[in-house]
């Protein structure tokens, strides 16, 4: 059993993300190489993107702090504090429209 306070994660990346260079920082809260599923929390500073890049399987983005748009194509959805989106399976992106924390699940394939 494992119990990691995601509130206070978030904090702590945040942080971290509005130290670094690249505006952003991330944590794997569960998961890794030896396992299918892969729970990461990354915070972004405001205006600092996910360039386009394709799912390694099947993956949702849990916003936990912040406002986050995630585009697809010609698509985009922005997303809000408690939203759940799926991501599309595909070429996406992640922008952050102000200083936001997600949780990103993912399911690789096989």
């Amino acid at each position: 059993m494992q119990k990691t306070s995601l509130i206070a994660l978030a904090e702590d990346e945040l942080s971290h993300a509005k130290e670094a260079s690249s505006g952003r920082s991330a944590k794997t809260v569960f998961g890794g190489p030896e396992h299918v599923l892969r729970q990461t929390v990354m915070a972004l500073r405001a205006g600092e993107e996910l360039s386009a890049h394709e799912n390694p399987g099947e993956a949702t983005v849990h916003v936990l702090t912040g406002k986050v748009l995630l585009r697809f194509g010609e698509d985009s959805w922005l997303g809000s504090v408690g939203d759940l989106m799926t991501i599309p399976d595909g070429l996406h992106s992640l922008e952050a429209v102000e200083d936001s924390v997600v949780l990103f699940t993912i399911v690789k394939a096989r």
